[in-house]
C-alpha cells in the first residue's frame, strides 16, 4: 500500500497532477496515509460539539445526511452516492486552485470543486487555503439542503451572467476594469454570505458559512465574541464592504432563512443585468490575474 500520503503541500500525487495540467482528478484514497486519518479525526472529534452548538439545523442534518465519518476521511464517491439524490450535487475532486469562472460554472452545474489533501497534524487550527475538511465538513453537508443548493446554482448562474456581458462590451480596457468591479462584488457577496455568512434561528443566531463551520475557534467566536459586529444583511453595504482573509472576522451578516438568502442572489443578478456592479468599492480583496482571466476566455461563444 502506498504511505506517501495527501498531506496539504507535501503531496507528491497533486504536485504530478499540476505538472501533467490536470485539474480534476479521481481521489487516490489508498494515498491517505495514518497521519492523514488521525488529523480528520481529530478534527472531527473537537469540532462536533461546537457544530451542536452553533450551526444551523440543516447543517446537523446535512452532516447525517451525508453519513459523515468521525473516524476516517471521508470518500467522495460514497458522499456523491448520498447527496446526488437529494440534490444533484455532487462533490468533484481537483488538484488544487480552481480559477473563478470555473469554479462558478461547476457549482451552476451542481459539481462542487472539492481539494482532496488534508492539512498536516501539527497545522490543525489555521490553514490558508482548502483542505478536504474545510471543502467536505465545511460546505458539502449544506448541498444536501435544497433550497440551499438552489441558491448555489443561482449564484453559478449569476457568475455565468456576467461572463455573458463581457461579450458587449468591446473595449478592452473598459471590459478589465468592468469585470474586476463585479468579481469583487461577486466575491464579497459569496465570502459574507456561503464562507462567513450567519442566520436567525428562532431567537437564536446560527452559522451557516463554511469558513465559520470548518474552524473550532471561529465557530464560538463568531456567535458569542463581543468583538464581532453583527449585523442584519444590507446587500449594497456586503458587496462594497472590504476583507481579510487572515484573522477572524471582525463584522458578520445575518440572513432570515435561506429564501431570504435566494431573494438576496436574485437582487445580485439583477443588479449584474442592470450594470449596477460595475462601480463597486475597488479596495480588498485583490482580483488575481487567473481569475480575471478565467472569464475572459470563459466568455461563451
Amino acid at each position: 500500500m502506498a504511505t506517501e500520503g495527501l498531506t496539504t503541500t507535501q503531496a507528491p500525487f497533486i504536485e504530478k497532477a499540476r505538472s501533467d495540467g490536470r485539474l480534476y482528478i479521481d481521489q487516490p484514497y489508498e494515498l491517505y496515509s495514518r497521519e492523514n486519518q488521525q488529523a480528520w479525526h481529530l478534527l472531527y472529534r473537537r469540532i462536533r460539539p461546537r457544530w451542536e452548538q452553533y450551526a444551523v439545523a440543516k447543517f446537523l442534518d446535512g452532516v447525517d445526511n451525508i453519513a459523515l465519518n468521525p473516524n476516517a476521511v471521508p470518500r467522495l464517491s460514497d458522499i456523491n452516492d448520498f447527496m446526488r439524490p437529494l440534490t444533484g450535487f455532487t462533490a468533484k475532486a481537483v488538484s488544487g486552485y480552481i480559477p473563478a469562472f470555473q469554479f462558478f460554472d461547476c457549482i451552476r452545474q451542481r459539481e462542487f470543486p472539492t481539494t482532496i489533501t488534508i492539512r498536516a497534524l501539527d497545522s490543525l487550527d489555521y490553514l490558508p487555503e482548502p483542505d478536504i475538511f474545510h471543502d467536505v465538513a465545511g460546505h458539502v453537508p449544506m448541498h444536501t439542503d435544497r433550497r440551499f443548493a438552489d441558491v448555489l446554482v443561482r449564484f453559478g448562474e449569476t457568475s455565468y451572467l456576467a461572463a455573458e456581458r463581457l461579450c458587449e462590451v468591446r473595449d478592452q480596457e473598459e471590459r478589465v476594469q468592468k469585470l474586476e468591479s463585479v468579481l469583487k462584488a461577486m466575491t464579497r457577496f459569496f465570502w459574507f454570505t456561503i464562507e462567513f455568512g450567519l442566520m436567525r434561528q428562532g431567537s437564536a443566531t446560527k452559522v451557516y458559512g463554511s469558513g465559520i463551520l470548518s474552524s473550532f475557534g471561529e465557530l464560538e467566536y463568531s456567535v458569542d465574541s463581543p468583538e464581532v459586529k453583527r449585523r442584519p444583511f444590507d446587500f449594497e453595504d456586503v458587496i462594497n464592504r472590504e476583507f481579510d482573509i487572515d484573522h477572524y472576522q471582525p463584522l458578520l451578516y445575518i440572513v432570515d432563512s435561506f429564501d431570504h438568502l435566494f431573494e438576496e442572489v436574485e437582487r445580485l443578478q439583477s443588479w449584474m443585468r442592470q450594470g449596477k456592479l460595475d462601480q463597486v468599492n475597488l479596495g480588498k480583496p485583490d482580483v488575481g490575474k487567473a481569475d480575471l482571466e478565467s472569464y475572459l476566455q470563459g466568455v461563451p461563444a
